[in-house]
């Protein structure tokens, strides 16, 4: 999916005022996938942060020509979580114009020396045509053996540019270590309304001293609402690498871009800042839904619409109650 989001996990002191509260909420209105999402502003952009059941899901729609669909309604779509339609609809939009928290993460190592000032600058246009004052926010990170935060959450462009002029070129390349640490910032975030949460990762993909396996960023980016978006910095197609971007872009509803020149560079930011203004943001209540650690997958349809291509993210491992080794990092989606 081009952007995949799950509402995060509750503390469990609160698991039951929570419950009320979805209960309320489905006292108060029944909706389904084929009926018409509220008009009310405040109303669809609620997300219960509080509840351990409604997933935020983003995602992209293209032909067989790769553009666009923008002008899909609510029911043109099938959902399908762990096979089952939703048991209700909270909220349908298209056309996402949510607000974005970005995260930039620039590969450091030495591997990318001979590139490193163009994709810098290449970041900072893509921030530039990209981020909307008192709306958006980003930070940057870039990272060699270990993450560095060289800008915390911003919506100041300069401070931005600053950040990644800051970054250094070091040796060797954790990029695992970065993904995790970036999604964790992410959550951690305080937001009283619902965002697109996004990493952008410019890297070669060759991970070589990273204490993070692959699968456990996977999970973590699922769980955290995360998309992640890979830009290839290696101008040499195909190959181990470009298969793990790709891997990472695909299955968290992200995109992976791999440049043929350093050039393209700046049309893979820009194809990006596209898709974030091209998207569909739908937020549910799965059926039969518990809190057992099962993995639940996600299917997007377009039962009467043939030839599109949707793109979302794959699915999500609900957390399992009494379980707070993750409830240190910040909150956990189903």
């Amino acid at each position: 999916m081009n952007f995949g989001f799950v509402s995060s996990l509750l503390l469990v002191q609160v698991v039951f005022l929570s419950a009320m509260f979805v209960q309320a909420r489905q006292d108060a209105s029944s909706t389904g996938l084929g009926s018409q999402a509220s008009t009310n502003p405040d109303e669809s952009l609620l997300t219960l942060h509080a509840a351990v059941s409604e997933v935020h899901l983003v995602f992209t729609v293209t032909d067989k020509h790769g553009h666009y669909v923008r002008n899909l309604k609510q029911e043109d779509f099938e959902i399908l979580d762990d096979r089952r339609p939703p048991e209700k609809i909270f909220s349908f939009r298209s056309e996402a114009d949510l607000p974005i928290q970005v995260g930039l993460l620039i590969d450091t190592s030495e591997s990318v020396s001979d590139r490193f000032s163009f994709e810098k600058e290449a970041a900072i246009a893509f921030l530039n045509q990209s981020l909307r004052r008192k709306y958006d926010q980003a930070f940057i990170m870039g990272f060699d053996t270990t993450p560095k935060v060289t800008q915390d959450f911003t919506d100041d462009i300069g401070s931005l540019a600053f950040g990644v002029h800051l970054l250094q070129l070091g040796r060797l390349t954790a990029i695992y270590d970065a993904l995790y640490s970036a999604c964790n910032k992410l959550l951690k975030q305080s937001q009283n309304i619902p965002v697109r949460r996004v990493l952008i990762l410019l890297s070669d993909g060759h991970d070589n001293t990273s204490s993070v396996a692959r699968e456990t960023v996977i999970e973590r980016a699922q769980r955290a609402e995360v998309s992640i978006y890979t830009i290839k910095t290696s101008l040499t197609t195909g190959g181990r690498g470009q298969k793990i971007l790709e891997s990472i872009a695909e299955t968290t509803g992200g995109r992976s871009y791999v440049p043929s020149q350093i050039s393209e560079v700046a049309n893979a930011f820009t194809a990006i800042q596209t898709e974030l203004h091209s998207q569909y943001a739908v937020s549910y209540k799965p059926a039969e839904f518990k809190l057992d650690g099962h993995y639940r997958t996600i299917k997007i349809r377009t039962p009467n619409k043939r030839g599109l291509r949707i793109r979302s993210r794959t699915g999500y491992r609900t957390a399992k109650i009494g379980f707070a080794s993750d409830r240190s990092d910040g909150p956990i989606s189903p």
